[in-house]
């Protein structure tokens, strides 16, 4: 590595990373570094950079195939690559708490990995920051690769092989029974995915749950639940997570291959917070290794 400094942010993953200007075109060898800083800390923060939309989107590009925004498309039938996330909109408006959007939102407070619900999920998302609350919304982050690293041999052995069905619609009735509309359920019918993934330019395997993870694939949902809630509340516990504070300039870049994160709330009526996402399509999980 050269001409910048990394930091390190949790002791399982996570790094500040100084000194590396991201919003100019990337040399070859620099994006060959950040993919190299991504598998090794999952989570990069990158302070004081100048992003706005076609920069962000540059950027996104030159780490992969841009992935769709999944509630535009489906509700709208409209490609775009951007998600704000926030009660800002377009025309600098703000939303209160009772806003159909922002109750929806509220979704994302429950662990999850971003498009687990895709076939082809997402390889990274990357989020520039605008505004953020005085108070609240945050965004906690845990490695489910650390975590599969502590499981007993025994249980490593036992999902290894396992597939998991994840369903957009099983984790959105969770914040209101009909949370998603017709035209977005039909975009997003159940997947199956690996529960075991492996990275394959480093050969590190992490484990594959969250908001969007149904059912274990040839099991009852008794069992099903059991298994998939006790591997969460392994990767979650207090001692493990990483809570995110945003802040106005940061670029954030985390690996959802091996990262689950939750927001934490904050006064859409009081607060205004505005953050641009943009994701990398990353490779079905049944073509891993």
């Amino acid at each position: 590595m050269s001409n910048f400094s990394v930091e390190s942010l949790h002791p399982e993953f996570g790094a500040q990373v100084s000194g590396m200007d991201m919003h100019v075109s990337l040399s070859r060898d620099r994006i060959d570094e950040v993919h190299g800083l991504i598998d090794r800390y999952s989570f990069l923060c990158f302070p004081d950079q100048s992003f706005d939309d076609a920069r962000q989107l540059a950027l996104t590009c030159s780490l992969g195939e841009p992935e769709e925004n999944h509630v535009i498309l489906g509700q709208q039938g409209v490609i775009n690559f951007f998600g704000t996330i926030g009660n800002v909109q377009a025309d600098g408006s703000q939303l209160g708490n009772r806003h159909k959007r922002v109750v929806f939102s509220t979704g994302n407070n429950m662990w999850h990995t971003d498009s687990s619900f895709r076939r082809v999920p997402s390889y990274v998302s990357i989020m520039c920051v605008y505004e953020v609350p005085e108070q609240g919304g945050q965004t906690q982050f845990v490695s489910s690769r650390a975590a599969y690293e502590r499981l007993p041999d025994a249980v490593r052995s036992e999902i290894d092989p396992l597939i998991v069905i994840h369903d957009y619609v099983f984790s959105r009735s969770k914040v209101s029974p009909d949370a998603v509309t017709p035209s977005h359920a039909k975009s997003l019918p159940p997947v199956r995915q690996k529960l075991v993934r492996t990275n394959p330019r480093t050969g590190a395997k992490n484990y594959y749950v969250g908001s969007h993870a149904k059912v274990v694939e040839g099991w009852d949902q008794q069992g099903s639940r059991r298994l998939l809630d006790d591997l969460l509340d392994r990767a979650v516990g207090q001692e493990h997570v990483y809570t995110h504070h945003w802040r106005p300039g940061q670029l954030v870049i985390w690996d959802n291959r091996t990262l689950l994160h939750r927001g934490t709330g904050y006064d859409a009526d009081r607060y205004r917070r505005y953050m641009r996402q943009t994701r990398v399509r990353g490779v079905s999980t049944l073509e891993e290794a």
